[in-house]
Order: C-alpha cells, then sequence, then structure tokens
C-alpha cells in the first residue's frame, strides 16, 4: 500500500545493481510513493543491463558516475538536477566493495592498496558524495541523504575483513558530514544498519549462510528483509523524519540490542 509519503520529491539513487539489491528495492518504492529519480551507478555496472530494466520501469534516466571520482559525481549532481527539474530531496547511498574480501584475502594478511580502494569505494565516496553536492548547492533545504552500513562497524565477525573498517568509516562521515550540513541546509544524513540480507555483495562474504541463519535465530523479531529495509529509507527520504540526523539506525529486528536467545541457548543443548 502506497501512501504519497514522496509525492513530488526528486532523488538519486546509487547501488541498484540487480532485483536482489536493497537499492533496487528502494527505486520500486520511492516509485510507488510518488518520487521521481535517478538512478546511477559505475559504468561497468550499468554494462550490466539489469539496471535498465529498473529504469524502464520507474521511468527513470540512467546517469553513470564512478562514485571514488570528484568530477563524475559533480556531473551525476548536475545532470539530475536539471533532468528532474529542480534541487534533489533525498540520496541513497548504497556502495560497497572489498577486492580483499572479493580474492579471499584473510585479515592478518590483507593487500593494502586493495584496503585503500576498500575504503575509497565503501566509505570515502560518501563524502565525495556530499560534499560534491555540498559545493553546487544540489540538495534542498530539509532533504535527506540515507548510507547502508553494517553492525560489524562496531562488532568483530571474522570474515567481514576490511570492510568493518569501511563501516565505521562511512557511519562517522554521516555524523561529522550532517553536523555541517544541518548548519548549512537543514540537510540530514542517516546511516541504516541493516540486517544481513541476501544481496549479492552480502552472499559474497564467507560463511554468510551460516550468519544469516545465526542472526536470524538472535533477532527477537527476525532478519529484517530488503523489502522492510526499502520501506525504512521511504520513511527516512519523507517529512516524517525531518528531525532526525547524524544517527545510526539499527533495522535488524533487535539483533544489536540482543545477547542470547532461547532458540540459541537451545541449538547448543542448554537447559
Amino acid at each position: 500500500m502506497a501512501y504519497n509519503l514522496l509525492k513530488g520529491k526528486r532523488g538519486i539513487i546509487f547501488g541498484a545493481l540487480d532485483s536482489n539489491s536493497i537499492a533496487w528495492k528502494v527505486a520500486e518504492h520511492a516509485h510507488a510513493e510518488g518520487a521521481t529519480f535517478v538512478l546511477t551507478n559505475a559504468p561497468v555496472a550499468l554494462r550490466m543491463g539489469e539496471i535498465n530494466k529498473l529504469a524502464e520501469k520507474t521511468g527513470s534516466t540512467l546517469i553513470g558516475a564512478d562514485a571514488t571520482i570528484d568530477a563524475d559525481l559533480e556531473n551525476l549532481f548536475k545532470q539530475a538536477v536539471e533532468v528532474l527539474g529542480g534541487k534533489i530531496d533525498f540520496v541513497l547511498h548504497s556502495i560497497g566493495m572489498s577486492p580483499n574480501v572479493r580474492k579471499g584475502k584473510p585479515y592478518t594478511d590483507i593487500n593494502y592498496d586493495f584496503y585503500h580502494k576498500t575504503l575509497d569505494i565503501s566509505a570515502m565516496s560518501l563524502h565525495r558524495t556530499l560534499q560534491a553536492a555540498y559545493k553546487l548547492d544540489a540538495i534542498a533545504e530539509w532533504g535527506s541523504v540515507v548510507s547502508l552500513t553494517y553492525i560489524a562497524g562496531q562488532r568483530t565477525f571474522p570474515d567481514y575483513g576490511d570492510m568493518a573498517e569501511a563501516k565505521a568509516m562511512l557511519e562517522s562521515i554521516a555524523r561529522s558530514f550532517g553536523y555541517h550540513y544541518g548548519i548549512k541546509n537543514k540537510v540530514r544524513v542517516n546511516t541504516i544498519s541493516q540486517s544481513p540480507t541476501k544481496t549479492t555483495a552480502g552472499t559474497g562474504v564467507g560463511g554468510f549462510d551460516a550468519f544469516f541463519d545465526y542472526a536470524d535465530q538472535i533477532s527477537p523479531l527476525g532478519n529484517a528483509s530488503a523489502e522492510d529495509c526499502a520501506n525504512y529509507c521511504v520513511m527516512l527520504f519523507s517529512d516524517l523524519t525531518r528531525m532526525v540526523t547524524m544517527q545510526n539506525l539499527y533495522h535488524d529486528g533487535g539483533f544489536s540490542s540482543t545477547g542470547i536467545s532461547n532458540a540459541v541457548i537451545e541449538k547448543f543443548g542448554g537447559k
């Protein structure tokens, strides 16, 4: 059921890769709620073709941009403002990749060139995005920027590797830039710490299936789905959350606040 929460709002959605990605779901839900937006991803991802289906379905324009290149981001915001006919009201930053994790490098023997790429792609890209918008004054007053993160920024998960540092950095950037953008133009910046989700990126982490099941049994409400995360993003884009900024918001069925569950106790033979 749609409520026209984003009627008349303009946005940019980064990172929709295929129908399993959270960004893809966000685009579908934002469209249903009345928003118009630009879809963007790295040029190599655009060539894969899947995102063209989403653009057609939502009546969106595709603009390629490498989020590690400042000129690409500046061009993206300029084109988006022109195509959409005004300043941007919301941005979804759904970008993350670790060459070390992809290549199976253990945390105690990582490649530092890869490490730099992890931080640049997965964290600094948020700063670059916000800085480009800030300099161009491209985001409207009371606009909303949301970035997707994970609780590995606070806790250790052995196979999450250097992405853990990237998520911690990402959340810090959201707080720091959220302060400055709030002062400048009432723009709010938040991160959502989502449950383990069966996306292309998520399932690439070692031991994902076992951890997905473990988190589902720990969380009182179970794991939050990509669909539910999309609903949460839409709420944060809307005017209903105008005073929420600089927060890391857990959307994880209660996992982040639960020490142990009866289901896990029973699994290990507890009484």
